[in-house]
C-alpha cells in the first residue's frame, strides 16, 4: 500500500514516515502544496495524510483536488485544530477522516488499516478484464492471467490512467522506490512481459507505445 504524506512540519512529517515505513507501507512525504501536487500527477495513492494548519500553506480544498481523480484515494486530514467549524469543513469537503494533534501513533496506524480496509476498492474494470491491485490480480473472460510484479504494477498504472500517454520517467518515478537507481529499459522489460504472457495468448492489446513519449493503456483494442 503506498501512503502519501503531506505535512508542512518537516520533523513531522519525517516522524509519521518512519512509524509507516516500519509497518510496511510505501510513502513520499511531499511538504508543500507544490512537492504535494507533483507526487499526486506522477503515482497512484490508496491514502493521502494532509496536514492541515491555521499557518500552513497547504489548503483543505486540496482534498477535492484528490477526490476529483477517477482512483481517488482515502483522505485523513490530520490537524491540530480544535473547533467544530474546522473538523466539519474538512468532512466536507470530501475527507474520510480527521484525526487531531498530538498525534497517538498506535491509533493512527489503526486508523490507517481501518480506511485502507474499508475504503473505496480500487479494482479496475473494463468489458471483461478486471485488475484487482490489493491482491495482484488480473482476470480476464472469467480466467486468471499469471502476470505478477512489476510489469502487474506497469499494467495497473498504465490502466489507472487509461487513454494518457504516460512516459518512462513517469512509471519509473510512480512504481520503483528508488527510480534513480534503475533504468528506463526495466519498462521496456516489463511492457514485453506484459505482451508476452497477456496480449499474445488472449488476442488483445493492453498496451500501445507513442513513439517518442511513451505508453498508453488502450484495450479494448484487438490485435489487427
Amino acid at each position: 500500500m503506498r501512503v502519501l504524506v503531506i505535512e508542512n512540519d518537516v520533523e513531522l512529517g519525517k516522524i509519521i514516515v518512519d512509524k509507516l515505513h516500519a509497518s510496511e507501507y510505501q510513502c513520499d512525504l511531499a511538504e508543500n502544496f507544490g512537492d504535494a501536487k507533483y507526487y499526486l500527477d506522477i503515482r497512484n495513492y490508496d491514502l493521502v495524510l494532509l496536514g492541515w494548519e491555521h499557518s500552513s500553506h497547504i489548503d483543505i480544498s486540496l482534498v477535492t483536488d484528490i477526490k476529483k481523480d477517477v482512483n481517488a484515494a482515502s483522505v485523513i486530514v490530520l490537524s491540530s485544530r480544535t473547533d467544530k467549524e474546522s473538523e466539519i469543513e474538512a468532512l466536507k469537503s470530501g475527507a474520510d477522516d480527521f484525526i487531531r494533534k498530538p498525534l497517538d501513533y498506535d491509533i493512527l496506524l489503526v486508523r490507517i488499516e481501518a480506511k485502507l480496509r474499508f475504503g473505496a476498492s480500487n479494482i479496475i474494470e473494463i468489458d471483461e478484464l478486471i485488475i484487482n491491485p490489493e491482491e495482484e490480480k488480473i482476470i480476464y473472460q472469467g480466467e486468471e492471467i499469471e502476470l505478477k510484479g512489476k510489469p502487474f504494477e506497469v499494467l495497473t498504472h498504465l490502466a489507472m490512467h487509461k487513454d494518457q500517454i504516460v512516459s518512462k520517467e513517469q512509471l519509473l518515478d510512480a512504481i520503483w522506490e528508488e527510480p534513480e537507481l534503475v533504468t528506463p529499459n526495466v519498462i521496456e522489460v516489463a511492457i514485453n512481459q506484459i505482451r508476452q504472457k497477456m496480449d499474445k495468448p488472449l488476442d488483445i492489446s493492453t498496451i500501445e507505445t507513442v513513439r517518442r513519449r511513451g505508453y498508453r493503456f488502450c484495450f479494448p483494442k484487438k490485435i489487427s
